[in-house]
């Protein structure tokens, strides 16, 4: 005997009644789903040595962040003492070796209580790049040495060569103090 198919409108009750598998989605990527997980991790165990090296300064303070770079962290074996190696730029190590017991302390506030309990000093040049000084930007001349500077070289052809000993007497009269 012959089955009997639906017509269109019983066809798209029984359709709206039944569920449907859901569309294939791909995973999220690996970052995504690991976030939460290590968000939690740093939460346990702290922050660990990389982010000593990139907050150095803030840790250590700028004076003593100008002469020392953290160089490694090496953790002691079977629960032995933690040593931080720091890398210290010429003779400053003197200074540095007298201030351990506080570098000491503040990189302990920052990785975790005992996290560090020795101090290896070593000698030689950093490898970061120094900072440079702030520029200050000096003071325009006033008007009287300007015109004084443009009267002496009115007898100049215009052109590079003025320009160039305006900028020159510009800057001699701005280190005389506009003498």
């Amino acid at each position: 005997m012959a089955r009997q198919l639906p017509t269109r409108e019983e066809a798209l009750l029984i359709l709206a009644q039944k569920k449907t598998r859901p569309q294939f989605r791909p995973a999220p990527p690996a970052g995504r789903a690991l976030n939460r997980f290590v968000r939690e991790l740093d939460a346990r165990y702290g922050q660990g040595a990389g982010a000593l090296t990139t907050r150095w300064r803030e840790v250590v303070g700028p004076e003593i962040a100008r002469r020392t770079e953290p160089v490694k962290l090496v953790r002691g074996r079977n629960g032995g003492a933690s040593s931080l190696e720091i890398r210290v730029a010429g003779p400053a190590a003197a200074i540095i070796q007298h201030q351990a017991h506080e570098i000491l302390a503040r990189v302990n506030v920052f990785l975790g209580p005992e996290a560090v309990q020795k101090l290896r000093i070593v000698q030689g040049p950093l490898q970061r790049q120094a900072e440079p000084p702030p520029r200050r930007r000096a003071a325009p001349l006033d008007a009287a040495a300007e015109a004084k500077l443009a009267e002496g070289l009115a007898a100049a052809p215009d052109g590079k060569l003025k320009d160039a000993l305006l900028a020159l007497g510009r800057g001699v009269l701005k280190r005389q103090g506009q003498g």
